[in-house]
């Protein structure tokens, strides 16, 4: 499923947060998003999820226009942000279970337990409240939620930042996964090593516009990170 943005544009006031970024992110991508806070990374995935409307341009979603059809393509859509937003009080079993009925499926116990279990959760965490939760569990449970609900494309926000070193693979190799699995996935990120491992195109933002687009296996950690901060 194709993610698509023509010449899209948002204005806040006299403020570009984003300028006529034309970009295609084809099923089995995972296209990496690489710029500092206030380039343009957030607002790209709020434009997709209908959070907010374009100034102009068009954002499509599976071919279809994202306004007005905000309820049509938010069912092909999951969101990842940077903090997983869950009932502190109930399980990652009764959070998953929740969040599918919303979403239109109902599971038996062992489905959502197998959910769980591929997004690398261990099963004695499945019991448990998940305000004790670390993030990186956290963010399990919302990869299991995203598989669970069917959607096509998940697009996540800084989903590594503040994940210790084992986490933060832990979380790549289930992206790699879902990635194979034909999902598609778009990524804002800080993280300069994740990109070139996980993603299969990186792109450089600045001040709202995409500077620079290149493909993962063709360059270095390294070599990525100095025009990184050549562009910025």
């Amino acid at each position: 499923m194709r993610l698509q943005a023509i010449e899209l544009t948002k204005k806040y006031g006299d403020q570009v947060a984003l300028n006529g970024l034309n970009l295609s992110v084809e099923p089995g991508e995972v296209f990496c998003l690489l710029g500092q806070n206030g380039a343009g990374k957030t607002t790209t995935i709020n434009l997709f999820l209908g959070f907010t409307g374009a100034s102009s341009g068009q954002a499509l979603v599976n071919g279809i226009l994202v306004s007005p059809d905000e309820a049509k393509t938010k069912q092909f859509l999951a969101y990842i942000p940077e903090v997983v937003m869950l009932y502190a009080n109930l399980t990652s079993l009764e959070n998953l279970d929740f969040f599918s009925r919303i979403a239109g499926f109902a599971y038996e116990r062992t489905a959502l337990e197998q959910y769980l279990l591929q997004a690398g959760l261990q099963p004695e965490a499945f019991h448990k409240p998940v305000g004790n939760y670390s993030k990186g569990m956290r963010q399990k449970v919302g990869i299991a939620i995203a598989v669970a609900k069917n959607a096509a494309a998940i697009l996540m926000d800084e989903p590594t930042s503040g994940l210790d070193p084992k986490a933060t693979h832990e979380f790549s190799e289930i992206v790699k996964q879902l990635s194979a699995a034909g999902k598609t996935i778009f990524m804002a990120t800080h993280d300069i090593f994740n990109a070139v491992n996980v993603g299969t195109r990186i792109g450089i933002m600045r001040q709202g516009s995409l500077v620079h687009t290149l493909n993962a296996k063709d360059i270095s950690a390294g070599d990525l990170q100095k025009l990184y901060l050549e562009t910025i």
